[in-house]
């Protein structure tokens, strides 16, 4: 590793070697004695007006001794530092923080005038709340931990932050309460962060991968949020919350899936009403799944499961299909899939009117013609509605429900049963970071069942979830 000389003319020239980039630029000016002066800094990224009042015209009329103790003082700059390594002051340059060179002096001064440029806090459009806090995570690290710091007014709170990608070099922060979170759990997201050697960390999403003990697993192993309320509740129970610059998706570990039919707006709401809540995602998600193929199996082998006059009228209203059940039910669900991505995708005006062509007049349209039915149009519409119930599941579900509709064509309500029971084998079996993925179901945990499905008052829930293992278990306490 190569360091500062203190020949200025060597020094300028070993660092514009390492950053042969355009738009590295240097800025030379001489001081009251008539000593030469380098900043060099990052064009687009560093902020020119607050580097020339604040560093090049205190130094401008300088006629002092030139020494690092001196310099700093007539700067009297809050964000200054010392470095002596060329790679480490070339990394500060390009991350935006002017680097500051003398003749004599072995060290570059390091100087935090990086021009940030951030988008307002608002309410983040994937979590919408009618009661509780609106705020939401941005894509810069620093506002998002100050978010998570004012939250949580005291020393535990420890804030560890590491860097990822050889080229992006990233900032991730650890977020974590002292003597709460599991010390264990903590010290296993660090090493698995730091083993990730990768180019680029554009977002938070490539480290899920990362940390999933199951990377090619259907299901999700890490949490995620935009919320900073929930954000913290969840470090508060004993989890690891994990921050990466230029993502405003924040992760936690460990992840349960029951957190998931769980929203920040429950803990507003009586808890007969966020009960009552919960139990309709769970059954408009397990809908959403099972409808299309118990459907399809019915038709294709076992007309008994439908009522008599239902029977009737899917007879009336199949007559003549040129396809198959199985074949009808995925090509309007395919069209569904292809309405949704188009719809998303397209510009936000665009995608409305193209969901109201999709849904109106190319049903419609479909159904007149005698390409499908108007069950199966009905059906796979109450289907999609019902997966955006739990949003943060729809990746996974959406795969389950095809998957079962191809099973149910296949074999009928018996592979539907045996699916189902692989999947439970399945769920029963995963854990992320030492707890189990269903829990507290599978183990059974009786006081954690009080914040599950089921919510209980604020009142009742004294000790924080038995699931973390976390050794801090009181966090109500009565007089």
């Amino acid at each position: 590793m190569q360091n500062i000389t203190g020949k200025l003319k060597q020094d300028q020239e070993a660092l514009k070697k390492l950053l042969p980039a355009e738009d590295i630029l240097e800025f030379a000016f001489t001081d009251g004695q008539g000593d030469e002066f380098v900043v060099l800094f990052t064009d687009p990224v560093c902020d020119k007006e607050l580097l020339g009042q604040l560093v090049v015209r205190p130094l401008f009329h300088y006629d002092g001794e030139k020494t690092a103790e001196e310099i700093g003082k007539r700067l009297a700059f809050p964000e200054m530092r010392m470095e002596k390594s060329l790679d480490k002051l070339a990394e500060e340059i390009l991350a935006g923080n002017p680097v500051l060179l003398w003749e004599g002096m072995d060290e570059g001064i390091i100087v935090g005038t990086k021009k940030i440029f951030i988008r307002a806090i608002a309410e983040p459009p994937t979590d919408v709340t009618i009661k509780g806090p609106r705020e939401g995570f941005i894509e810069d690290v620093k506002v998002n931990t100050s978010l998570v710091r004012r939250r949580f007014k005291t020393g535990e709170l420890k804030i560890e932050y590491l860097k990822v990608g050889r080229r992006s070099q990233t900032f991730v922060a650890v977020c974590y309460l002292e003597g709460t979170s599991v010390r264990k759990v903590v010290e296993e997201v660090k090493e698995k962060i730091n083993k990730i050697d990768i180019d680029v960390i554009p977002d938070s999403s490539y480290l899920t991968h990362f940390l999933a003990s199951r990377p090619k697993s259907l299901m999700k192993q890490v949490g995620t949020t935009e919320k900073p309320d929930i954000f913290c509740a969840k470090i508060a129970e004993g989890r690891v919350g994990i921050l990466v610059d230029g993502s405003p998706i924040a992760l936690t570990v460990p992840y349960l899936i029951v957190e998931d039919f769980q929203s920040s707006e429950d803990y507003f709401v009586p808890q007969y009403r966020a009960t009552f809540t919960r139990l309709i995602r769970l059954f408009a998600l397990i809908v959403a799944i099972y409808l299309p193929a118990f459907y399809v199996a019915a038709q294709l082998f076992k007309l008994q499961l439908l009522p008599v006059k239902l029977l009737l009228t899917i007879s009336g209203s199949i007559r003549d299909l040129p396809f198959s059940p199985s074949l009808e039910m995925l090509l309007v669900l395919i069209v569904l899939e292809i309405l949704n991505e188009a719809s998303i995708r397209m510009p936000k005006y665009v995608g409305m009117a193209l969901s109201v062509v999709g849904a109106l007049v190319l049903g419609e349209t479909a159904v007149s013609a005698g390409f499908v039915s108007t069950p199966a149009i009905i059906i796979i519409a109450f289907s999609g509605i019902g997966l955006y119930a739990v949003p943060n599941l729809i990746e996974e579900t959406s795969v389950v429900r095809l998957a079962m509709l191809l099973i149910a064509g296949s074999v009928g309500t018996y592979g539907i049963i045996l699916a189902t029971g692989f999947i439970v084998f399945y769920l029963v079996t995963t854990d992320t970071f030492g707890s189990p993925l269903v829990a507290p179901f599978s183990p059974m945990i009786g006081k954690d069942l009080r914040d599950s499905l089921v919510k209980y008052n604020l009142g009742e829930l004294k000790t924080r979830p038995k699931t973390f293992g976390s050794k801090n278990k009181r966090r109500l306490r009565h007089e």
